[in-house]
């Protein structure tokens, strides 16, 4: 069985919205570019490195659609092109990304869980990440906490009162004050 990866940019408030700036338009957009370090450049590299295929929502495929195709020779720009890439929409109608598949609902995501391979890295991608954890098919959640705080926004965790554990997988620090906290569900 595969594993579904949650990899996300948080604030200390628990906002994910617009981390590099651009993609809403947050008052505060682009809080995690001050925070960019080779430390978490290499941990970057090796998260997309470990894993065998990319799941994305919508709105951040199109994201990615209009900017990595683009990017060539280097590592982690052909790893992004290379890997089989996964969008969940029930609207989009084409993924014209090299190796991209759309998946309609989670009864397909469940299905591609279950099918032979490498494990899947979700970056960003909230709306479907809140979805994956109410059907609890997110095996590991990857949070990159960067020391801010926006003052409201997209988050990942809402007051739907669901209630969910999860077990501290691992932690590091960082020299600019980032923490990234590794978690599995079900602790």
């Amino acid at each position: 069985m595969r594993k579904i990866i949650v990899t996300e940019f948080i604030t200390l408030d628990g906002v994910v919205e617009a981390p590099g700036g651009d993609e809403t338009p947050h008052p505060h957009g682009g809080w995690q570019t001050k925070y960019r370090s080779a430390e978490g450049g290499t941990y970057k590299m090796e998260e997309l490195f470990g894993v065998e295929a990319l799941m994305l929502g919508k709105t951040t495929y199109e994201g990615f659609v209009r900017y990595w195709p683009g990017q060539t020779g280097n590592a982690f720009a052909d790893r992004m092109n290379q890997l089989p890439k996964y969008v969940v929409s029930s609207s989009l109608q084409k993924a014209e990304w090299n190796n991209s598949r759309i998946l309609r609902d989670m009864a397909e995501v469940a299905e591609l869980k279950k099918s032979d391979g490498g494990d899947i890295l979700i970056y960003g991608s909230a709306t479907l990440a809140k979805s994956l954890l109410h059907h609890d098919l997110i095996d590991e959640l990857r949070l990159m906490m960067v020391p801010v705080t926006v003052g409201g926004g997209l988050r990942l965790f809402d007051d739907g009162r669901e209630f969910k554990k999860f077990g501290l997988k691992q932690s590091r620090a960082f020299d600019n004050g980032v923490l990234v906290l590794e978690y599995q569900l079900g602790g």
